[in-house]
């Protein structure tokens, strides 16, 4: 008997480029790459072996000012399943030399830098003084990284993101800040309900607006956690205090204690709403393990895409 043919080998998506040849922040995509990228990730996800040489030769440097566990390992994890090889830095960017000799040596030695940050200066000076592309890992205002993988979860669970909720319940901080710039842009409604004096940058929001406007989403700011929350379709919470934001824990934890995500709350949003973190979480402050344990959580499922949608953007910035 004649042993069955081989399946068919997937044939790799063409491969675009990124314009701006950085992402130092969400808008350094056009709409037309931010659908690309995440295009390219549901493909790599599913035909993850189709790419394994795709960066071979290539070396990126991960410089890291803050402790990581997802960011850190995804990126070094999706550089070496792309076949290229990674080199890492722990510690202040500019604090032995300026940000602009750092960025200079780098171009001599690798093929792009990955740089998790306080400053969001520090990002935009490493993209003006180096050639090669620079990715934010995180900065204190905006993680697109992070949200490129929210968002391919998103559509991993709903399709099409035209006209869903999402709302986010907590801190107007860089997370709020990248997923009302780039989930609006595919055609979701964002809602950000959070504490009176807690609120995003008011030049991100009407930037976020105006982006809005070009792909039929919406953004909306509220002081109404129950408000906020319903007939939402997802319900996304973060730390109250963030790393560098320590001194105020106590303070925020006041402020903050109503806007925790628990299951009563999660009960006001839509059925089958589901319920997303960046990581780590604090269970019992901003939600709880019953929430995040629950049927309704996709946080796992976020951290996994996180993968992914790294490869993706790797893929567009520093393939051949």
């Amino acid at each position: 008997m004649a042993a069955p043919a081989p399946s068919p080998k997937s044939v790799p998506r063409p491969i675009s480029k990124i314009a701006a040849g950085n992402l130092r922040r969400d808008q350094d995509l056009t709409p037309a790459e931010l659908r690309a990228v995440l295009d390219l990730a549901h493909e790599v996800k599913a035909h993850s072996r189709d790419y394994l040489d795709a960066l071979r030769g290539r070396f990126i440097a991960l410089l890291f000012e803050k402790p990581s566990l997802r960011t850190r390992l995804t990126f070094e994890l999706a550089i070496g399943q792309l076949g290229g090889g990674s080199v890492s830095q722990t510690g202040m960017i500019g604090e032995r030399e300026p940000v602009k000799d750092v960025a200079r040596n780098l171009d001599g030695w690798v093929d792009g830098i990955v740089a998790r940050t306080f400053a969001q200066q520090t990002v935009d000076d490493l993209a003006h003084w180096a050639e090669a592309p620079v990715i934010n890992a995180l900065s204190d205002l905006y993680h697109p990284c992070q949200i490129l993988a929210d968002l391919q979860t998103l559509e991993e669970r709903f399709g099409n993101l035209k006209g869903i909720k999402v709302t986010f319940v907590g801190d107007g901080n860089n997370v709020a800040h990248s997923l009302m710039l780039s989930a609006t842009r595919l055609g979701a409604h964002f809602t950000l309900a959070h504490p009176r004096g807690y609120g995003p940058k008011a030049e991100v929001v009407a930037e976020a607006k105006k982006l809005a406007a070009t792909g039929g989403g919406k953004v909306k700011i509220t002081l109404d956690p129950e408000e906020g929350v319903e007939d939402a379709d997802a319900i996304y919470t973060d730390v109250w205090a963030s790393m560098g934001q320590e001194h105020e824990a106590y303070e925020r934890m006041v402020h903050f204690e109503p806007y925790r995500v628990d299951e009563e709350l999660m009960a006001k949003a839509k059925k089958g709403a589901v319920f997303m973190h960046c990581l780590p979480a604090k269970r019992g402050q901003e939600t709880t393990d019953g929430v995040m344990e629950s049927r309704h959580s996709v946080v796992f499922q976020q951290a996994e895409n996180r993968l992914h949608a790294q490869k993706a953007l790797l893929l567009m910035l520093l393939s051949e």
